[in-house]
């Protein structure tokens, strides 16, 4: 889903314009309101959420398009997957387009694109035509959790970035559960189409108040710069900047460790996104609009689970950030071991209490392996391995999850399906105590790329 938590290592990159020294010197030198930068983070956090209101909405009215169309699970699953995987395939190829393009431009446009897309949804006649709407939500969304956390950190000082981070991504969780509990209101009284109307109309809302708010020429003069160039009276010699290949993003094992347990640790977590509205209405016989609320309520203790958990992990890893892989396995384990009893229950108060703290614990590793992936990489490519750690959450997760459960349900049942989606993070677990292993070997390649791009 997005970006991680990340602890007090800066990830900003470098913002599109870069702005050269006199721009920095100016900025240092002009007064700054304390306003300003919140609302910068006000309005990105919200369209964040309209992101994934309008992703998740469609997990609130699968029992009625099921019922309309005669979908079969496999399909009402693409449906879900398809947007997951074009953020998967796009994440990387629009993080840079959107650097060198201009960010705040690049995430208007990503916003009106979900927005018109997430209309066609509403108009949309048969599953064809849902899946070809659904493609180009996927497409607008792809970018927007890597561009909009870089422009939220550029205006905010390095030790905010952890907290700030933390929100951001659980922003993606709080959005479903909004787009979940929402949808299913309006679904029940007004139809399923007025559901994705709804959340069109708003993502339109932000995108003009967010292009009418923030611009480049204000974010160049709010930025906080990784280190400021002090202002004097006569000429400065500006500091040597280092840079390295984007090649390193691939070449040092413990990062790879980080990439494929973030992204393995995901596919649970998405499982509980989109098939939990299902599991109500046809477990609990709870209504489209009741098992919606239920739903998003066990989303909702995902997403506050990833802010605590990263926390917890900031915490726990302060004097050695070795720490993080294993708060990681601790959070995988425990969301292992509650699911997997928990979804072999009878149902009743036991099941949705055990349900409830694996969702709380299902996505707590995105913590500890974006932070383990922003200390192993270096800061003038950082954004860029962000948005790969996006690509494997996406691909391996947030995209493969809901698809295969969708599969084998059709041919286990949904239940059954349910109970082998905890089996992953036996996958994340893994990574996580390789990364650990050969973390110190990792630590020294950054070392050396540095020197060497010095």
């Amino acid at each position: 889903m997005g970006l991680s938590p990340t602890p007090t290592e800066q990830l900003v990159a470098a913002p599109a314009p870069i702005p050269t020294e006199q721009d920095v010197v100016s900025a240092a030198r002009r007064p700054r309101s304390r306003i300003y930068p919140w609302v910068v983070a006000a309005l990105a956090f919200a369209l964040l959420l309209s992101d994934y209101m309008s992703r998740q909405v469609l997990s609130a009215v699968f029992p009625m398009l099921k019922a309309d169309w005669a979908l079969s699970d496999s399909r009402l699953a693409s449906l879900t997957s398809v947007v997951a995987l074009m953020v998967g395939l796009l994440t990387f190829p629009l993080s840079l387009l959107a650097d060198r393009w201009g960010r705040v431009r690049s995430l208007v446009i990503m916003a009106v694109v979900w927005s018109i897309a997430t209309l066609g949804c509403a108009i949309a006649s048969n599953y064809e035509q849902m899946l070809a709407a659904r493609f180009f939500v996927g497409v607008g969304e792809a970018a927007y959790g890597s561009v909009g956390i870089a422009v939220v950190l550029s205006v905010f000082a390095p030790r905010l970035h952890s907290s700030l981070s933390g929100a951001f991504m659980a922003g993606g969780s709080f959005g479903s559960v909004v787009g979940v509990s929402l949808g299913g209101v309006i679904a029940v009284n007004l139809g399923w189409r007025w559901s994705f109307t709804a959340m069109a109309v708003l993502g339109l809302i932000l995108a003009a108040l967010f292009r009418a708010v923030v611009t480049e020429s204000r974010l160049a003069k709010y930025a906080v710069h990784d280190e400021p160039v002090a202002p004097s009276d006569g000429p400065t010699a500006s500091a040597p900047v280092i840079r390295v290949r984007v090649s390193t993003l691939f070449t040092n094992p413990a990062v790879w460790c980080a990439y494929l347990a973030g992204g393995f640790q995901m596919f649970t977590a998405a499982v509980l996104l989109s098939w939990t509205p299902s599991f109500f209405n046809r477990y609990y016989d709870m209504a489209t609009d009741k098992a919606a609320g239920a739903a998003a309520l066990i989303v909702l203790m995902v997403g506050t689970g990833m802010v605590v958990c990263g926390i917890v992990t900031d915490r726990v890893s302060r004097n050695d950030p070795a720490r993080k892989w294993m708060t990681g396995v601790v959070f995988c384990a425990i969301s292992l071991v509650a699911l997997s009893i928990g979804f072999r229950m009878g149902t009743g108060a036991p099941q949705l209490i055990l349900i409830g703290i694996g969702a709380f614990f299902s996505g707590g590793c995105s913590g500890p392996t974006a932070a383990m992936v922003a200390g192993l990489t270096h800061e003038s490519v950082r954004s860029s391995a962000l948005g790969t750690l996006t690509v494997a959450n996406n691909v391996l997760g947030l995209a493969l999850g809901p698809f295969v459960i969708g599969i084998l349900a059709d041919r286990l049942g949904l239940l059954e399906s349910l109970q082998l989606a905890p089996l992953f993070y036996i996958a994340a677990i893994v990574a996580l105590l390789v990364g650990r292993r050969v973390y110190p070997a990792g630590l020294r390649k950054l070392a050396s790329q540095s020197t060497a791009s010095a």
